[in-house]
């Protein structure tokens, strides 16, 4: 369970909710989403047209997922989450699709997990909060984790608590300058949830994600980048443009070797050096039975670039 920056406070179980304002954004094909330049994708093509608060589209093999509730800095509803776990899933499965780019409209990236409707601490019984957390957020940053094309967060504005998780646990992040990143769980006497506590120490080791999360500082894109936890930080009017590049030369590339190489990084910091060289060994063996790795390396010995199919 998370809650938003302090600029806009998500209201926690127990308090009063506001009323939400569910405005429904201009159709998709209108224009392009208000925090991205024009080049960003925002159709929502191929979509269910009664879930306009994730806009959809696949263009040139990468799966564009647009976070798209400003008003709320795109703090996830559950059917929100539910929502990026079924297209992730879908990422996984569609052979047109190869890479995937995780981004949002507005000046906020996601302001964490949306907690109107939590019901009051009176109201919960034990085991209600550890399954809430279990059954949901947990399972939205496993379906990042373990989706077998790679994941890119373009990251428009503030992410925090479970926003900054979701942007941690993309293969690459991309920052833009304006761009923030707050461990907002101890300001409100929280313990860090979707996976925060797993992903900060892998990326910046234990001291420093204590730092982070103990003190629940804001962390600029510049300081983001500094510490590792972005990749690349670009001006806001050059982030989809990048994404777009990254995500459309990830397209291009040898899907299967891709995942598995994605599979072998997540699990070695939890491996002994046998398993991971075993697992190494294992992987290499199932990717030279694709038609990319045969590609690969008759385009090397004929001296040209090789031309993947994600097969």
């Amino acid at each position: 369970m998370t809650a938003s920056p302090d600029a806009e406070p998500i209201p926690g179980p127990g308090s009063t909710p506001k009323p939400a304002r569910e405005s429904a954004p201009e159709p998709a094909r209108k224009s392009a989403p208000r925090s991205a330049p024009e080049s960003g994708p925002v159709s929502t093509s191929g979509d269910p047209p009664s879930d306009p608060l994730v806009l959809h589209t696949t263009d040139n093999g990468v799966s564009w997922i647009t976070l798209n509730r400003p008003e709320a800095m795109n703090a996830i509803t559950p059917d929100q989450r539910e929502r990026l776990i079924a297209l992730l899933d879908e990422a996984s499965r569609a052979p047109g699709v190869r890479a995937v780019v995780i981004t949002a409209t507005g000046r906020g990236f996601c302001a964490g997990a949306d907690l109107r409707g939590a019901p009051a601490a009176a109201e919960r019984l034990p085991g209600d909060v550890a399954r809430t957390i279990r059954l949901g957020v947990q399972r939205l940053i496993a379906a990042v984790l373990d989706c077998e094309k790679p994941v890119i967060a373009a990251v428009n504005g503030t992410a925090a608590g479970i926003g900054a998780h979701l942007a941690f646990a993309c293969d690459l992040v991309l920052a833009a300058e304006s761009a923030r990143f707050i461990e907002v769980f101890v300001r409100r006497g929280l313990v860090p949830d979707g996976g925060g506590a797993y992903l900060l120490p892998r990326l910046v080791g234990p001291q420093r994600a204590k730092e982070l999360m103990f003190l629940g500082e804001s962390v600029s894109a510049a300081e983001a980048h500094r510490i590792g936890l972005v990749n690349r930080v670009v001006p806001a009017d050059e982030l989809a443009t990048t994404a777009r590049e990254w995500a459309e030369r990830l397209a291009m590339g040898p899907t299967r070797a891709l995942a598995l190489t994605k599979q072998l990084v997540n699990a070695s910091l939890e491996a002994d050096r046998a398993t991971a060289f075993a697992a190494e060994a294992a992987a290499q063996e199932i990717n030279m039975t694709t038609a990319d790795a045969h590609e690969g390396v008759a385009s090397f010995v004929e001296r040209r670039s090789p031309s993947y199919r994600g097969r």
